[in-house]
């Protein structure tokens, strides 16, 4: 094999023009969705820091382990009914709270 795909056993110039243009599909609704995830994610913590200003006005604690769980919860349970693995899911929504609460410490601690 010399400039054939390993994987796949074939020339990766070689794919027929209909392959091509189908990838090329693909890959445009693949951005465009990934645009609107981070589109997305950025007004979901433009809210997420409103809340951590009016946690910090009123000594409220950053993390809310009950809301946390109800929310993990649901997403669970969004994500099953999408037929996306919901521990997937919830590794996500771990992620994203780590991050909202590591902003509400910084906006209570008066660094924002």
């Amino acid at each position: 094999m010399n400039t054939t795909d390993r994987d796949s056993g074939t020339d990766p110039e070689a794919i027929d023009e209909t392959v091509s243009a189908e990838l090329a599909r693909l890959r445009d609704s693949i951005d465009n969705i990934d645009a609107a995830v981070v589109h997305m994610l950025a007004e979901r913590f433009k809210c997420t820091q409103q809340v951590g200003h009016l946690k910090a006005r009123h000594h409220l604690p950053p993390a809310d382990p009950s809301r946390e769980a109800r929310q993990i919860a649901r997403l669970r349970q969004l994500a099953e009914n999408a037929k996306l693995d919901p521990a997937f899911a919830e590794k996500l929504l771990n992620f994203i709270i780590a991050e909202v609460i590591r902003h509400h410490e910084t906006i209570a601690a008066g660094e924002e």
